[in-house]
C-alpha cells in the first residue's frame, strides 16, 4: 500500500472518529433492547442520533479539501480478518445526512404511536450505524458485509411497523432482488480480489490496494457485471427496480428518511469499487450503461405518471432519478462525478422530505391515494411547505443543491455524449418534477375528486396548527435545502477532493476548474 495515498486518523484527531461514528448507535442499540422501559429507550435512542449528529458535524470541520487522499484512515489486522476505513470526497457528504435523516426519523417516530415499541427504535438504531459503516469502509469485503447486515433492519421494519396488508409477500419480495444483488456482488469482489493475484500482490480486498492494481484482468468484463448489476438492484436501476415501489407502498415511513439514504449506497459503489478498479472496461460498456439509464429515467418518469398512490408516484421518481445519476457516474469526467455525487445527496434529503410529509399526510387520513386527498394545505402549511420544497429540489430549482449538482452534471455529460442526452436527462428530469408539483397541487390545493364523509371529518379533527416535530421536520429539512443550495461551493470542494484522480484515469483535459466554474456563474 502507498503510504502517501493515506492520512492516518491520529494525524488529524484525538480519538479514531470514523469507528466512533460507527459504534454510538450499534451499541446504543444493545443496549435500547436490554432496557425495560419503552421511554428510557427513546430518549437513549435520540440521545444516540444527536451524539452521532455531531460528531458528523466535526468530521466536516476536521476533513481536508486540500489533501489528496483518504483521510482519518484507520486498519486493523490480523491473520484472517482486516479492518479498514477512511473518508474521502466520495464519502464524505454521505456520513453527515445520513446523521441528519436518522436524526428526523426518530422526531417523526415521536409523532407517531410506534414510541413504545423497542424494536423498531433499534432498528433506526442499527440502520444508522450500518450505513455508516458501509460509507467509511476501505475493504470490499467489508462494504459488502455492511450491505448484508442492512437487510436486518430493513426486514424487522417493514414486517413490525410497515402499512400495508402483503407485508411477509414484500419482504420475500425484497430478500429475492437483494439476496441477488449481494450474491453477484460477492462473485464480482472475489474475482477482483483473485485478479490482484495476477500482479504478484497477495489476495487482498484493501479498496487501496485494489484501484492500484495495474494487471489485466481475465475476467475484467464479468467482474463488470457482476459488481454494476449487483449495485443495480439498490440504486434502483432499470430493470432491477420491481422492488421497490412495493417497498415503499407498505413499508414504514418512520424509516423512510434513513432508508432513501441506503439506495445512494449503489451509486456510491459504483464510484468506489468499479470506476478506480476497471478503467478499460467501464469506458467499453458505457454505452450499454448509458441505454439503461435514459430507459430508466423515461420509464420512471411513464409509471410515476400512472401512478394513483403518492409512495409508489415517489418511488418510480426516485427510479428516474438514478437514471440521471447513473448516466453522469459513466460520463467519469470531473464535472459529471461532482454533479452525480451532489445529486445524489440532495435527491437523498428531498425525496426523505417527499416521503416524511407523505407519513404525515397518512397519519392524519389513513389513506396514500391522491383522489381520495385534496384541501390539505389548510389542514396543515407546514407539511405542504415541506412537500413543494422537496419537490422543487428534485427538479433543480436555483437555490437548492440539486441547481449546481445539475448545471455540474449536464455539463459533464455534454462533453462525454453531446447534446442530445443531455436535452433527454433535462426533460426525464423536468417530467418527474412537474408529476410531483402536479400530486402537490392534488393533495394541497384542489378538492378531493372522491369524496368521503370520514375523511372530511377527519380533516375537520385534525385542521389544528402543526404539531411540534412535524414543524421541526419541516423547517429542518427546508433549511438545508435552501441554505446548502444557496451556498455549493464548500460542499462541491469537499466531493472534489479525491474525484479528480478517478477521472483522469480516464485521460479526460479539462477547460476550467469547477470551483472556479461555478463561482463565475454565480
Amino acid at each position: 500500500m502507498d503510504t502517501t495515498s493515506i492520512t492516518v486518523w491520529s494525524d488529524m484527531v484525538a480519538f479514531p472518529l470514523l469507528t466512533t461514528l460507527t459504534i454510538i448507535p450499534l451499541a446504543t442499540m444493545i443496549v435500547v433492547l436490554l432496557l425495560p422501559s419503552p421511554i428510557i429507550a427513546l430518549r437513549l435512542g435520540f440521545l444516540s442520533v444527536l451524539v452521532t449528529l455531531l460528531l458528523s458535524g466535526y468530521l466536516i470541520t476536521v476533513f481536508d479539501p486540500g489533501r489528496q487522499n483518504v483521510q482519518l484512515f484507520e486498519q486493523f489486522q490480523n491473520i484472517n480478518f482486516t479492518y479498514s476505513v477512511g473518508v474521502d470526497g466520495a464519502s464524505i457528504l454521505f456520513i453527515p445526512l445520513t446523521a441528519v435523516l436518522s436524526l428526523l426519523a426518530f422526531i417523526y417516530l415521536l409523532s407517531t404511536r410506534r414510541v413504545h415499541d423497542q424494536i423498531e427504535i433499534a432498528c433506526l438504531l442499527a440502520y444508522e450505524g450500518i450505513l455508516i459503516g458501509a460509507f467509511v469502509a476501505m475493504n470490499a469485503m467489508q462494504f459488502w458485509f455492511w450491505c448484508l447486515l442492512e437487510l436486518i433492519p430493513v426486514t424487522l421494519m417493514t414486517f413490525r411497523a410497515g402499512s400495508g396488508q402483503n407485508r411477509r409477500w414484500v419482504i420475500g419480495l425484497l430478500l429475492q432482488h437483494w439476496g441477488s444483488g449481494l450474491f453477484m456482488t460477492l462473485m464480482g469482489f472475489l474475482l477482483l480480489a483473485f485478479g490482484v493475484m495476477g500482479s504478484g500482490d497477495t489476495l487482498s480486498f484493501d479498496w487501496l490496494v485494489l484501484k492500484e492494481n495495474k494487471a489485466t484482468l481475465e475476467y475484467g468484463t464479468l467482474i463488470f457485471f457482476l459488481l454494476f448489476f449487483g449495485f443495480s438492484i439498490r440504486m434502483p436501476l432499470f430493470p432491477f427496480h420491481g422492488w421497490l415501489p412495493v417497498l415503499t407502498e407498505q413499508g414504514t415511513v418512520a424509516s423512510a428518511a434513513i432508508y432513501i439514504m441506503g439506495l445512494k449506497i449503489g451509486v456510491y459503489a459504483v464510484i468506489r469499487y468499479i470506476l478506480p478498479t476497471l478503467p478499460d472496461i467501464v469506458n467499453y460498456w458505457s454505452w450499454f450503461v448509458l441505454i439503461l439509464g435514459l430507459i430508466s429515467i423515461f420509464y420512471g418518469a411513464l409509471l410515476a405518471l400512472m401512478q394513483i398512490n403518492i409512495r409508489r408516484l415517489i418511488a418510480y421518481a426516485v427510479i428516474s432519478h438514478t437514471g440521471m445519476l447513473i448516466i453522469g457516474v459513466f460520463a467519469y469526467n470531473l464535472y459529471s462525478l461532482e454533479g452525480s455525487l451532489l445529486l445524489s445527496v440532495a435527491f437523498g434529503l428531498a425525496t426523505a422530505g417527499l416521503l416524511l410529509s407523505t407519513g404525515m399526510i397518512y397519519k392524519r387520513t389513513h389513506t396514500a391515494y391522491i383522489p381520495r386527498l385534496g384541501g390539505m394545505f389548510e389542514v396543515n402549511a407546514a407539511i405542504a411547505f415541506l412537500f413543494v420544497a422537496s419537490a422543487l429540489s428534485t427538479m433543480a430549482m436555483p437555490g437548492t443543491p440539486g441547481f449546481d449538482g445539475a448545471h455540474l452534471l449536464i455539463e459533464g455529460t455534454i462533453k462525454k455524449y453531446g447534446w442530445l442526452v443531455s436535452i433527454a436527462i433535462l426533460i426525464g428530469n423536468v417530467l418527474t418534477a412537474a408529476l410531483l408539483l402536479r400530486a402537490f397541487q392534488q393533495i394541497f390545493i384542489a378538492v378531493p375528486k372522491r369524496t368521503q364523509k370520514p375523511l372530511i371529518d377527519s380533516f375537520r379533527t385534525h385542521s389544528k396548527p402543526s404539531p411540534r416535530n412535524e414543524r421541526i421536520i419541516a423547517v429542518v429539512v427546508c433549511s438545508l435545502l435552501i441554505g446548502v443550495g444557496l451556498y455549493t461551493t464548500p460542499w462541491i470542494r469537499m466531493i472534489d477532493q479525491n474525484i479528480n484522480a478517478i477521472s483522469n484515469q480516464y485521460q479526460i483535459t479539462y477547460d476550467a476548474q469547477p470551483i472556479e466554474h461555478m463561482n463565475k456563474d454565480k
